[in-house]
């Protein structure tokens, strides 16, 4: 199998475990490189905005946090037709339910990508405002990781030990390493969120 390959990873980092995919996307920029053929994006919560990049792909890999109601930090894979009816069956925010209608739109207007791989974990904390990834949920990015160059490789799509083109990533200063160290202590934060995101108060 060829073609061209969009690994994607969902959610938003502010809240603890919603940020699994998108840490996924980003170890995986750190730790391998690809060739043109492959694309590494963090789509976040973008919704239909991620139309274009379905558009150019033939292989859609997507890493997220998904509830199937399993115990935290459960892998779970998906694929083909399935993955859309998993999106959104126990949605836990809106970028789940968003990401459903991105495929829908695409298979509607003829340009979904013809292979579809979900590959989820069930998060244990995801009403933590400003939280970074819960260890259980942490600890599940290389195993899902390899999940994903299992698949490539198998498709005939190499991944060398390098770094790949983070241009399609989150800002440095919101990547894992700088967002979780920065973090106060439980003691220190304000409990409605992470002070640093509150100017002027605190």
């Amino acid at each position: 199998m060829t073609g061209k390959v969009l690994v994607l990873g969902i959610g938003n980092v502010l809240w603890a475990d919603e940020g699994f995919g998108v840490r996924c996307v980003e170890r995986l920029a750190e730790t391998r490189q690809f060739g043109d053929d492959v694309c590494l994006l963090d789509g976040g919560t973008q919704g239909l905005y991620l139309l274009p990049f379905l558009e150019e792909a033939d292989i859609l890999i997507v890493f997220d946090a998904v509830d199937y109601g399993l115990a935290p930090g459960t892998l779970k894979i998906v694929e083909g037709d399935a993955v859309p009816s998993f999106m959104g069956a126990k949605k836990m925010s809106l970028h789940q339910t968003g990401f459903q209608d991105v495929i829908a739109t695409a298979q509607l207007m003829g340009y979904c990508p013809e292979t579809l791989l979900l590959i989820g974990c069930q998060p244990e904390e995801i009403e933590d405002y400003g939280g970074g990834l819960r260890p259980i949920v942490s600890d599940q990015i290389d195993p899902a990781i390899a999940v994903a160059l299992d698949r490539l490789a198998g498709w005939g799509i190499e991944a060398r030990a390098g770094r790949s083109d983070d241009s399609l990533l989150a800002d440095p200063s919101i990547k894992r390493g700088a967002y979780e160290d920065g973090r106060p202590a439980a003691h220190e934060a304000c409990r409605t969120g992470d002070d640093r995101f509150f100017p002027g108060e605190g």
